[in-house]
């Protein structure tokens, strides 16, 4: 057989393998997982601290990655709240283990509750603003994040 004949297919060969085989720095599969909060209850926002903890060492145990997002709307805002949040240091510390952790909150519901105590709310350091918690988590459904809802 002559190189002529050989080269085109392997070149073929290797422009597939180039394409379709996973990267070899790719360890495990990416998850992604949006938690939701909507209730001021520090037992639920503790529950939910909980999901995230195991979710990220369960998927860590088996050589995988996770992106985890916990979301807060209506009276889960509070656990975001520096003046009310029953979690904020533990999310401070979780933060610190976990830096595929984010919290975001809903400015909807934030812009609410600074009208009704008559001065602007202050959220934790930890805590990213979004302008809908609700059409957060759709955002997310739609990007192929798994949900959960302690």
């Amino acid at each position: 057989m002559s190189i002529v004949r050989v080269l085109p297919v392997a070149l073929l060969l290797a422009f597939a393998l180039a394409v379709f085989a996973p990267p070899a720095y790719a360890a495990g599969k990416v998850h992604k997982v949006a938690i939701h909060v909507d209730e001021n209850d520090k037992a639920r926002m503790n529950m939910a601290l909980n999901n995230a903890e195991n979710i990220n060492n369960y998927y860590q145990s088996q050589g995988d990655s996770v992106e985890i997002e916990v979301v807060t709307y209506g009276p889960g805002l509070h656990m975001l709240r520096a003046d009310t949040s029953p979690v904020k240091t533990r999310i401070a510390a979780l933060s610190l283990e976990l830096p595929n952790i984010s919290f975001a909150a809903c400015g909807n519901t934030k812009a609410k509750m600074s009208e009704q105590a008559g001065k602007e709310i202050t959220l934790i350091s930890e805590a990213k603003n979004v302008p809908s918690g609700v059409v957060r988590l759709i955002e997310l459904q739609e990007q192929g994040w798994a949900y959960v809802r302690p």
